[in-house]
């Protein structure tokens, strides 16, 4: 396979380049910025985990009751070539302007009139559109906010900044499902609601975070950005971070993903507790097994200068977490699972930013090669529905389980490879 064929080292100065802008300003980022990070991608992810988790399903589930599995999977499917493409493509153009905060407040406002629009269709083909539609503007959003860690910040204060950002996932996560659960009876509202919190969220982020403009690029043909996208990933230790990033996230998405279905119809729940309540339960348990990996990791990882270490012992976690729910398919096996995969993922949310950051190649391209990394973020989240319902199509969710496990393993060890990180 050409992903392990040896690549020659990239140059000192193509490593270390996206560093210099940071390192030069101070020793830390500017003051506020790590509480706006943390808040923008938390919102980010509250509508990520409140749509793709609870919203999305239940209103395909109403639509079409006995084929959700499928119909979830097909609009996952299609969707994910949304996210796929604007995010990089939107990096470029951030790159190209010089600007992030423009970006993150355009991709921020326009989630509200998307979400209204999710919310108001009743066909698949319909909510397809919709959540294509939304797709793109939160890449948009994305892809400009994840730039900012090698834009604003030293290298010494990345996996402080990482653990910041990687906090957004479980308590975005918590607010999400608290959103979703609480409107999914009125779709419309709950899409809405989570809209409005991304688009607070990015007036607030491009208000009070300082940004110093950089010298715009010139205009760059279609045919050339494709081969930049192309060059990016010729990078040896960009492209296994760029693997790595992908099955780890992945693994993940594919059954958290899926969590309602798989309180529905696998897990024997306590008597008079819906999939719902089920659901209410486990995202807070295991947000906060991961804001407790998240604050420990984080720092330490910067106090250690060890990134790869902490991406494997993730890894390995939460290819044991898997076996829980398969050995013991009941609503305390959940439970234990939540804590243990918690724990694993925020392990790998405080340090994997860090990591990224370390190995761009360009600094003047930070922001489209981020988004090419964040096709590994985004993508897989989108296309896990996908992917799931083929595997219970197949084996049913132990298969699933089974399968997001495996794909754990396989990103810690798609890591082992870079050479300009410990």
């Amino acid at each position: 396979m050409a992903l392990s064929e040896p690549t020659p080292t990239p140059a000192p100065a193509a490593v270390t380049a996206p560093h210099d802008a940071a390192d030069a300003d101070d020793a830390r980022p500017s003051r506020g910025l790590l509480p706006l990070l943390f808040g923008g991608n938390t919102a980010m992810y509250a509508l990520y985990v409140g749509v793709g988790g609870i919203l999305l399903p239940l209103q395909i589930e109403k639509i079409a009751p006995h084929d959700k599995v499928a119909m979830l999977g097909l609009v996952a499917g299609v969707s994910a070539v949304f996210a796929t493409v604007f995010n990089p493509v939107a990096g470029a153009l951030s790159d190209r302007s010089g600007r992030r905060n423009p970006w993150i407040l355009g991709g921020g406002l326009l989630a509200v009139p998307a979400m209204m629009l999710l919310g108001a269709v009743n066909s698949i083909l319909l909510v397809t559109l919709g959540w294509c539609l939304g797709q793109a503007v939160m890449n948009v959003y994305q892809a400009a906010i994840t730039s900012v860690i090698p834009d604003r910040v030293p290298v010494a204060r990345r996996g402080t900044a990482s653990a910041a950002v990687g906090l957004g996932v479980p308590v975005g996560s918590i607010l999400g499902v608290l959103v979703g659960g609480g409107f999914s009876g009125h779709f419309a509202t709950g899409y809405l609601v989570l809209g409005l919190v991304v688009a607070v969220a990015a007036v607030l982020f491009t208000s009070l975070g300082k940004e110093t403009p950089r010298p715009p690029k010139a205009p760059a043909g279609f045919g050339e950005q494709v081969h930049a996208f192309a060059d990016s990933l010729r990078a040896h230790d960009f492209r296994w971070a760029f693997v790595g990033r992908a099955l780890l996230v992945l693994g993940y998405f594919a059954v958290s993903g899926y969590q309602l279905y798989v309180l529905q119809d696998h897990i024997r729940l306590p008597h008079g507790m819906s999939a719902t309540a089920a659901a209410a339960v486990l995202t807070p348990v295991n947000s906060v097994a991961m804001v407790v990996s998240i604050a420990v990791c984080g720092p330490l990882s910067d106090r250690l200068d060890r990134r790869k270490l902490f991406v494997g012992i993730s890894a390995a976690a939460s290819g044991l977490a898997v076996l829980i729910p398969i050995g013991s398919p009941t609503f305390a096996g959940m439970v234990v699972f939540s804590v243990v995969n918690g724990l694993a993922f925020g392990c790998f949310f405080a340090v994997d930013n860090a990591l990224v950051t370390l190995v761009l190649p360009k600094a003047e391209d930070a922001a489209r090669d981020m988004g090419v990394l964040n096709v590994a973020n985004a993508g897989p989240q989108i296309v896990a529905p996908f992917v799931a319902s083929t595997l219970v199509g197949l084996g049913g969710y132990d298969l699933l389980f089974a399968a997001g496990g495996v794909l754990a393993v396989l990103g810690a060890l798609a890591i082992r490879p870079i050479r300009s990180v410990r």
